[in-house]
């Protein structure tokens, strides 16, 4: 088997964690439409909702209600995640429901507790070319999965205020995740979210993004758009919903901007 970079196998997904402990950062839209977008470039895309509130499933058009088996199945009941893979007309989706946020305290007396996801999401991997994890907004054992499931991280920062407050933190993480259990994590980039162009302030908060990760901050930022908003109430990603609106050409932007790192 050929190596890609970062010693991935070739022919292998990405497994890519959309994580920000901070709630309201445009994280699952992110995942969400960046999946979706992806897929419609002609990638095969898996997008795994690890956030019990279970927002991707139902952005996704997946009723969260009837999903027979969810992500807390194949972490903790060993489900075959193969078999709990649900196809929509955007992605592919593991889903969530409101089980999952037991699964943090369940996972406690596993053995290898912080493996669970990587192993559930390891036989899928020649299926796909990437695989997203939307990560519930929190530094606990559910999201700690998900940064030892992924390869690298995507990290959405809302050009607010706070935007970088926090952040700190998961920096902190990221570091022992990668010191003691997934030594090959890195960030893939930071997407800068609620962008708007007519403020002075939302272009100093993405200057001191890109001061604090150099390299690493995608050229196309996300605005804020109504469309986008309104999209995920009518269950689909707004490259459905909207395909001319300003939030589908951001999100195409950012992944054209992925498909050219990849090369």
């Amino acid at each position: 088997m050929k190596m890609g970079p970062k010693g991935r196998e070739t022919g292998m997904a990405k497994i890519l964690a959309f994580v920000n402990q901070k709630g309201g950062v445009g994280k699952t839209t992110s995942a969400v439409n960046l999946a979706a977008a992806l897929q419609k470039a002609g990638k095969r895309v898996l997008l795994c909702d690890f956030d019990p509130q279970a927002n991707a499933t139902s952005g996704l058009g997946v009723e969260k209600s009837t999903v027979s088996h969810s992500t807390y199945d194949i972490v903790i009941e060993d489900f075959p995640a193969a078999d709990a893979v649900i196809h929509t007309p955007y992605c592919d989706v593991l889903a969530s429901n409101v089980a999952l946020s037991g699964a943090g305290v369940e996972l406690v007396g596993i053995e290898k507790r912080e493996y669970a996801l990587r192993h559930a999401l390891d036989p899928l991997r020649e299926q796909y070319d990437y695989i997203f994890i939307d990560c519930p907004p929190s530094l606990e054992l559910l999201t700690l999965n998900a940064l030892c499931a992924a390869d690298q991280v995507l990290i959405p920062v809302q050009c607010e205020y706070f935007a970088l407050e926090g952040l700190s933190d998961l920096m902190v993480t990221l570091r022992a995740v990668k010191k003691r259990l997934n030594p090959t994590i890195s960030i893939f980039g930071v997407l800068l979210t609620m962008y708007d162009g007519r403020t002075n302030f939302s272009a100093q908060v993405a200057e001191e993004v890109r001061r604090h990760f150099p390299g690493k901050v995608f050229a196309a930022a996300i605005p804020r758009n109504v469309r986008l908003s309104e999209a995920p109430s009518h269950g689909m990603p707004v490259c459905a919903y909207d395909r001319f609106s300003r939030g589908a050409a951001a999100y195409d932007a950012v992944a054209q901007e992925i498909l050219a790192k990849e090369q």
